[in-house]
């Protein structure tokens, strides 16, 4: 064993101690999609004096903070995002109501000045003709309140105490910041102004247009003195509980700006229960189903690699719940995704291999595994990086859960390349020198050609001889697309148009036509009514309220029996906008950034190939959608970009193999480079392409309806990736070089073509 392999083999072992220990000690952190509760995005909204910018944020955030505290939600979550957004997360809140009406509250606290009692019918002001502020006190009188003086972002902090000393019983101090204290020292100096119990010598605390205390300017301050700016004391036959409730009022209602409620999602404990279990019996399922057919494929080396794909899992995961990720339902799925593409970097090193295995049959085992390493890094790097470019625009660009799915998608791609790079060649360099396991070629899987690659050997089939006729059926499909998504519409979903989508389940059946009568009898004949799966039913209308979908719960359950909520999706239009414009400039972004690394690591005509492949597979997916009627939303976006990644994997795998090839063979023909290149490499496209599909599969059987759609436009995405990296982005490369290098035919010369010898498409240029 060499030095090489020993530092491999000790750093393997490092990295899976540390990630068993964390596996076995620490746990994940799971989103609410998965444990349940509700998630909320608030945003700041400007006011006339207030510009909601990131540091009137970051105060509202600790306003709403307080707000959530007091509802006792165990282990709250609170982030902003961006300049004006607050993200509110809340474990088991399944009832939005109540979290609505505490952290959703958007009007501020303020202090006015007290003009008097207003007269009964009295709504204007007689000296101006301005309609008055008139608000009941504690005790119901109607009391005619001034502008505003004071607004709640100058309360600096609001505690209850009780005073033993002077016999005040239970008092509530409030502290105000500096400028806020001189308001506040004018304000009650004018008040002290009138007679004591005058109602003008009061003023007057409002939160929500609720007078929640209107206490009198104590006797001994003087005209115009004022209290003190630093802070004061509310007293009054206060009991400790109406102390604490109105310092919690003045404290927690000090909103700088007011906030609106953008987005809104519930998700039921037992839909997340249900998303995990399923999406284990999928990883393992997969997964065994992946490890059983490389080990079929490539022998011991296979069952190897397997053994390297079960230690990935383990990093992977250990890396997830180390770096405190919070696992969403996207996430999970891309974690199990990865699985299947896992093993993307092991085939194309087992294919090199077998290369050389083949081209040089005395050479030893080692030797030949070692060189398919060398020559595979190039390829293994390209393809993962672009997969990393994909995971940082669905982190940069998406939105919650997408997020997710991103980070966990980078997180996979580094972990392969870990358990690939190291793990697996550890394992295969210390089997391959193994007498046995070389001198026994059924044994070892790699000394011998693949059966695809014998086929292909055997029938050398001519690929490229016209390459417009595979653009042209290229074209044919992405029409057909395009007359999908004129046809019949895409279906996008609630995140992009904005709105709300509630899922219910009941404990009677209740079919879709009982369900829309009886909402259309309780006033809600918009909504739009659909199944679920498993007897659910799926409810989406336009603007709806917390209150409305109570009301929407309460009608159904007339037919339905008990009626509970698994699902709450609540978008607003301005943010749908957003979304739905973000997503357009993430495609777009995907695409250029594709581009200008390709146009880099390759020829330019070798990008534009990919990116007119990549661009063909996104079209494809997308009518496809449109032609079986699927919701278009942010999970689908996930994988499209996903698929945008895997399109260019194979784009990439392909290329590098024709610029090697074309390196060497300058004299020859691109387009004889172009078919020996993918001759060469059908065999990984295929091996890689149905370990993703063992995945893929299994998540599209049993991930239930939330993953569904996730697997099967990935289904899609690679089944067209596979064959436009082959049939679309080489034909277009090699027509691009055509237009553009070919000198200009010479009249009077004949038009006849001297054909090259025909040639072994695995020889790299051996004359049959």
């Amino acid at each position: 064993m060499t030095r090489a392999t020993t530092v491999r083999a000790v750093l393997a072992v490092a990295v899976l101690l540390v990630s068993v220990y964390i596996t076995l000690t620490m746990s994940p952190r799971l989103g609410l999609d998965l444990q349940g509760g509700t998630r909320m995005v608030l945003q700041a909204k400007d006011s006339a004096t207030v510009e909601a910018d990131r540091e009137t944020t970051d105060r509202t955030l600790e306003v709403l903070r307080q707000r959530v505290d007091s509802l006792g939600v165990a282990e709250p979550v609170l982030t902003r995002s961006g300049e004006d957004r607050i993200i509110v997360e809340l474990p088991d809140v399944q009832d939005p109501r109540q979290a609505a009406a505490v952290i959703g509250r958007t009007a501020q606290l303020s202090f006015h000045e007290v003009l008097g009692v207003a007269p009964p019918g009295t709504d204007t002001a007689p000296e101006t003709g301005k309609k008055r502020l008139i608000l009941p006190d504690e005790q119901g009188t109607q009391l005619d309140l001034g502008p505003v003086r004071l607004s709640g972002a100058g309360v600096k902090d609001a505690t209850a105490f009780f005073e033993a000393q002077q016999a005040a019983g239970w008092t509530v101090k409030l502290d105000f910041h500096k400028d806020a204290g001189k308001d506040w020292t004018k304000l009650t100096g004018e008040a002290a102004c009138h007679p004591a119990g005058d109602e003008r010598r009061r003023v007057a605390i409002v939160l929500d247009e609720k007078v929640i205390s209107s206490p009198q300017v104590d006797p001994s301050v003087g005209c115009q003195a004022g209290l003190p700016s630093g802070g004061t004391q509310i007293t009054g036959s206060f009991t400790a509980k109406e102390a604490r409730d109105l310092a919690l009022l003045i404290k927690g209602g000090a909103l700088p700006v007011p906030v609106e409620i953008v987005e809104q999602r519930t998700v039921g404990p037992t839909l997340g229960a249900a998303a995990i279990d399923a999406s284990a019996q999928a990883a393992l399922i997969g997964a065994a189903a992946t490890a059983l057919f490389i080990t079929f494929v490539y022998r011991l080396f296979g069952a190897l690699a397997a053994v390297a794909l079960a230690a990935y899992g383990v990093i992977s995961y250990a890396a997830l719940v180390g770096l405190g990720v919070t696992l969403t339902l996207p996430g999970l799925a891309g974690f199990v995704l990865a699985i299947g593409m896992a093993v993307d970097a092991n085939v194309l090193v087992f294919e090199r291999a077998r290369e050389e295995c083949q081209d040089r049959p005395t050479r030893s085992l080692r030797s030949a595994l070692t060189t398919g390493f060398q020559k595979a890094f190039s390829a293994v790097a390209d393809s993962n990086i672009t997969t990393l470019l994909a995971a940082g625009l669905l982190f940069f660009l998406g939105s919650g859960p997408v997020k997710g799915f991103g980070v966990t998608l980078a997180i996979g791609v580094i972990a392969s390349m870990f358990s690939a790079l190291v793990i697996a060649r550890a394992l295969t360099e210390i089997a391959a020198g193994s007498r046995f396991v070389s001198d026994y070629r059924g044994v070892n899987g790699i000394a011998r050609p693949g059966s695809v690659r014998t086929w292909l050997t055997r029938k050398d089939p001519q690929l490229f001889r016209k390459p417009v006729q595979w653009l042209v059926i290229s074209t044919v499909l992405v029409a057909v697309a395009v007359a999908g998504i004129v046809v019949r519409g895409v279906d996008l979903g609630v995140e992009f148009t904005g709105g709300r989508l509630v899922e219910y389940s009941t404990s009677r059946p209740v079919d879709v036509e009982t369900a829309r009568s009886t909402l259309a009898d309780a006033g809600f004949g918009d909504a739009e009514i659909t199944t679920a799966g498993d007897g659910d039913i799926s409810v989406r209308t336009g603007k709806l309220d917390n209150d409305g979908e109570y009301a929407l719960r309460t009608a159904l359950a007339t037919e339905g029996g008990e009626t509970t909520k698994v699902r709450d999706e609540l978008i607003g239009p301005s943010l749908g906008d957003e979304l739905r414009r973000n997503a357009l400039i993430a495609l777009g972004v995907a695409v250029l950034v594709q581009l200008a690394y390709l146009a880099v690591r390759f020829r330019w005509t070798f990008a534009v190939g990919s990116v007119v492949a990549m661009v063909h597979d996104v079209i494809i997916v997308v009518g496809a959608f449109a032609w079986l009627g699927r919701p278009v939303d942010g999970i689908f976006l996930a994988a499209l970009l996903t698929v945008i990644g895997y399109s260019v994997n194979d784009s990439v795998v392909v290329f590098d193999r024709v610029r090697e090839l074309w390196a060497g063979n300058r004299k020859t023909p691109l387009a004889t480079i172009a078919r020996r290149a993918v001759l060469q490499t059908v065999p990984r496209t295929v091996n890689t392409g149905m370990g993703a599909l063992f995945i893929l599969v299994a998540l599209a059987v049993l991930g239930g309806d939330s993953l569904a759609d996730f697997a099967l436009a990935l289904l899609i995405g690679i089944v067209v990736g596979t064959w436009s990296s082959v049939f679309t982005a080489v034909p277009g490369a090699l027509v691009l070089e055509r237009t553009t290098t070919a000198p200009p035919p010479v009249p009077g010369k004949s038009s006849r073509r001297v054909r090259a010898p025909r040639r072994d498409p695995l020889d790299n240029g051996a004359r049959v």
